[in-house]
């Protein structure tokens, strides 16, 4: 039964990212995420109105007549989702938890990407790089990722996102496209981001929960740290410290857009009562209109 609901889940998620290829992404996938820039294809004769810049000069030399490089467009693109699946990602209010919706949205822009035949890959992190998965076509590839997600335990207990950018950054040699879903609750990772936003088209996805910026209207509620286990005690029916919580996080929230801007990393900020394909297809139609 188990495994029933299980494949009854990826199969509601593969609906989901394939009415959002159809809705957007189609033909306009390619101008919305760019791929590699241009390669080599073939050399030919020299004709009026070609660049001169590309012209060959060793064949040219060999053949005594003027020949020119032609270039295309490299399509593939390499999308790299690196997810954290550390502690506090287990925890929500709603019927999703983060991990949970983390996972939802991981298997969204997967199998959009691979119904566009591009290769995808993926880190999921905790204290450490839990499991690495090297870029590869095909559903079954991504099928695979999603149930390797869903039913991961991560081993460690806290939150290491400098150590995975670090990873991706020295191991994804081609460029390509870097989705970083987590609830970056941590720190430590600016310099890394920097570097790897400098080779790759890195967007970070935040997930968060309701409760992240109002806090509700309840008695005493002892709280408790899922990665570092300290606790604390909070006063839902004190206004002034309702106030003061929700004041902080969202001035915390926009420190954290200007300091991922700065960087040239977009981000896109996702709710778990949020529906994430809604989120997902209003994200990417803003960025069609920027590229």
């Amino acid at each position: 039964m188990e495994d029933l609901s299980f494949f009854r889940r990826v199969r509601q998620i593969e609906l989901v990212a394939a009415k959002l290829v159809d809705q957007l992404l189609g033909g306009r996938y390619r101008s919305i995420f760019r791929g590699q820039g241009i390669e080599f294809d073939e050399v030919r004769e020299y004709v009026a109105g070609d660049d001169v810049r590309a012209i060959d000069w060793n064949v040219t030399s060999r053949m005594c007549l003027p020949h020119t490089k032609i270039f295309r467009e490299e399509r593939e693109i390499i999308l790299f989702n690196v997810v954290d699946i550390s502690a506090s990602l287990y925890a929500g209010s709603g019927e999703l938890g983060k991990n949970e919706y983390a996972a939802l949205v991981f298997a969204i822009l997967s199998l959009s990407a691979v119904k566009n035949s591009d290769r995808v890959g993926a880190a999921f992190f905790s204290d450490k790089i839990e499991k690495w998965i090297p870029p590869s076509k095909g559903r079954k590839h991504i099928l695979s990722l999603i149930h390797e997600l869903l039913k991961m335990k991560p081993k460690g207990r806290g939150s290491d996102l400098d150590l995975a950018l670090k990873g991706v950054y020295r191991n994804l040699k081609r460029r390509g496209i870097c989705f970083i879903i987590s609830d970056f609750r941590t720190d430590g990772y600016w310099d890394s981001l920097s570097l790897l936003a400098r080779k790759h088209d890195c967007v970070a996805v935040k997930i968060v929960d309701p409760i992240d910026f109002v806090f509700p209207r309840t008695g005493v509620l002892q709280l408790e740290d899922p990665e570092s286990g300290d606790i604390l005690f909070a006063d839902g029916t004190s206004s002034s410290f309702r106030q003061s919580y929700d004041r902080f996080w969202q001035e915390k929230q926009a420190v954290w857009e200007k300091a991922c801007r700065r960087r040239g990393v977009e981000t896109l900020t996702l709710s778990t009562s949020d529906d994430p394909g809604v989120e997902i297809l209003r994200f990417f139609r803003r960025r069609r209109h920027v590229v």
